[in-house]
């Protein structure tokens, strides 16, 4: 039988590397189906999702996992659409990732025929390099561009298959003018700033006797770096939340996250300090940074693109954050260790893990959802991969986690998409079978899309080394993040219609599908419903009770906030007991009188 285009593509991907594809069929994209397997599923595997939006977002999540390229996979049409979101989650975030995705056929294009669209304007925006291929000799050349580009730019890449092109005899690209011969092969280069520019960061940095710190994800991998230079500088440390995991929250001069998910140590620092060091983020929110004119700043970031954008910064290197940092290092002066302002971080993070606590262990109707990161935190395994999704549940991820070294997390972050983190533990899983992996998501976004993707876990987990996976549902019964910011940032009331959500058993459905099910609705036993959860032998769906009124408060409440949040008081909010009880309890347990724990 003679090599198809489909066959042809598919031992290329492998030749780069490729071992893993994520998706979903149809006829669309038969020809590149069948090519997988003739191939071997031993050679590629291939992981079938529920929809082809999960198939992107955990192609996204394997390139953070691995460092390498993800790759998803769907028909045309339906199925190629459905992969935007993912994709956009890859865009942003700078990920590698390559999707291909089928096609109308040729003869076909332009008749309005049935799934036809024009895929390549689709994806011209959420794509570094789109093409559709319209000839054999043709797709080589498509294949390699696709991804050395995406693993080069870190981005996103899509090649467009028409359907009967698939099936076609391959030929290679001939040997004349107008035709393009092409080869594999990409690693991608160590990039250093000029040695001038970092002088001219280190004087400022020399110069500063309050230095602040901002990492990001830019910086995984780079964690020694970042530690001896903040040891170095004597400088506090604050996170952006993909930078989750880049040092220990363990260390004492470490603030944890920074913005709205973020802490006060975090907002104080930024707002005290007198010069800042960013590595590796893009952190959005400029208010939580230091005032323009008052601070001088050094950013070092691998994207040109992203410097000087959120603060304008004196020095801007463009370069690798560990290679730079480690050039960087001999060029700093030694100062005495600890000293007022490293003195004034450290309490300042000390108090504010009693206040955490004290939040986690406030109480709640029924459970604080404070409380249930709380008591997992120490419980957390030592090579665990964490995912959350975006809501209310990742204030509790961002703050109330400690992070320590061997641990990795991550998240949908600049897209901030909900949905994302059971695909993400999936990925998590495939991309290191024998690593335990915990999921935290709220109910609006396993209603919306993460449910179904518990039979995607149901389908494979057996093939993992360690059954560990462990998905943690918050019950609350509420679109929680977006009821705090109708009332605290529009000053409005909860509005029902468009916030309050099924009460849905989670537990129950995992139980139906074949995993374990366990549902906790009493905080007193929030952490042996933990531990039996992470002793379990299969997938677990852990279902928390959750209390809709404690509020994911900012790090830092202005009096604009505080202004809107009475207007929604005075407006008549159809909880409003309950929210002002959980605010309460919140904000004004440390200086009211009494047991902090009542009340």
């Amino acid at each position: 039988m003679a090599k198809t285009v489909g066959d042809f593509i598919v031992e290329r991907l492998y030749d780069w590397g490729v071992r893993r594809i994520f998706g979903y069929p149809g006829d669309g994209i038969n020809g590149v189906l069948g090519a997988l397997q003739r191939f071997g599923k031993d050679k590629i595997t291939f992981v079938q999702v529920r929809h082809e939006e999960m198939a992107a977002f955990m192609a996204c999540a394997y390139a953070k996992f691995t460092g390498e390229l993800g790759v998803c996979l769907s028909t045309g049409g339906p199925g190629a659409t459905h992969l935007l979101t993912g994709l956009y989650d890859a865009k942003l975030d700078h990920m590698p990732v390559l999707a291909i995705t089928g096609q109308a056929p040729r003869t076909a294009r332009g008749a309005h025929y049935q799934q036809e669209l024009n895929l390549d304007r689709v994806f011209s925006d959420v794509a570094e390099y789109v093409q559709e291929a319209e000839a054999p000799s043709q797709v080589r050349h498509l294949v390699d561009s696709c991804l050395r580009i995406a693993m080069a730019r870190r981005g996103v890449s899509v090649l467009v298959l028409p359907g009967d092109l698939q099936d076609m005899p391959y030929e290679d690209p001939p040997r004349h003018h107008g035709s393009v011969q092409s080869g594999m092969g990409y690693v991608r280069p160590t990039v250093l700033p000029h040695d001038a520019d970092l002088r001219r960061a280190a004087d400022v940095l020399n110069a500063g006797s309050k230095v602040a710190m901002l990492v990001g994800a830019g910086a995984i991998g780079s964690s020694d770096e970042v530690e001896t230079i903040a040891r170095k500088l004597n400088a506090g440390v604050a996170k952006a939340l993909l930078g989750k995991s880049v040092l220990s929250d363990d260390l004492p001069w470490v603030t944890g996250a920074i913005g709205y998910l973020g802490t006060e140590p975090s907002y104080d620092m930024m707002m005290q300090c007198d010069t800042l060091l960013m590595v590796g983020t893009g952190f959005p929110y400029s208010e939580f940074l230091p005032k323009q004119g008052k601070v001088r700043g050094v950013q070092i970031d691998i994207d040109p693109a992203m410097l000087s954008i959120r603060f304008p910064c004196e020095v801007n290197l463009h370069g690798d954050a560990g290679a730079t940092l480690r050039a960087l290092l001999p060029l700093l002066k030694d100062r005495p260790a600890g000293g007022p302002w490293r003195e004034r971080i450290e309490k300042h993070v000390r108090e504010w893990w009693k206040t955490l606590e004290e939040r986690a262990l406030a109480k709640a109707d029924p459970i604080n959802p404070q409380r249930v990161a709380y008591e997992l935190s120490p419980q957390l395994p030592k090579d665990v991969i964490i995912t959350s999704d975006s809501g209310s549940c990742a204030n509790w991820y961002a703050r109330d986690l400690k992070i320590r070294p061997g641990m990795e997390c991550s998240l949908s972050g600049s897209l901030a998409s909900m949905g994302a983190a059971v695909p993400y533990a999936i990925a998590a899983k495939f991309a290191h079978p024998s690593r335990p992996v915990i999921a935290m998501v709220g109910d609006g976004a396993m209603q919306m899309n993460n449910m179904a993707e518990l039979i995607t876990i149901v389908k494979y987990w057996k093939t993992w080394a360690n059954p560990t996976c462990v998905i943690c549902v918050f019950n609350n019964e509420d679109l929680n993040q977006v009821t705090w910011e109708q009332r605290v940032m529009q000053g409005d009331p909860k509005f029902e219609a468009t916030q309050r959500i099924p009460d849905v058993p989670y537990h129950r459905f995992a139980e139906l599908i074949g995993l374990k099910g366990i549902f906790c609705n009493d905080p007193d036993k929030v952490e042996g419903a933990w531990k039996e959860a992470l002793a379990a032998n299969c997938p677990v769906v852990i279902e928390f009770k959750t209390d809709p009124e404690v509020p994911p408060l900012p790090s830092h409440i202005t009096f604009e906030n505080a202004r809107k949040f009475a207007s929604a008081t005075f407006k008549g909010d159809p909880n409003e007991s309950g929210m002002l009880g959980g605010m309460v309890r919140q904000v004004l347990s440390g200086i009211l009188p009494g047991d902090k724990h009542e009340g």
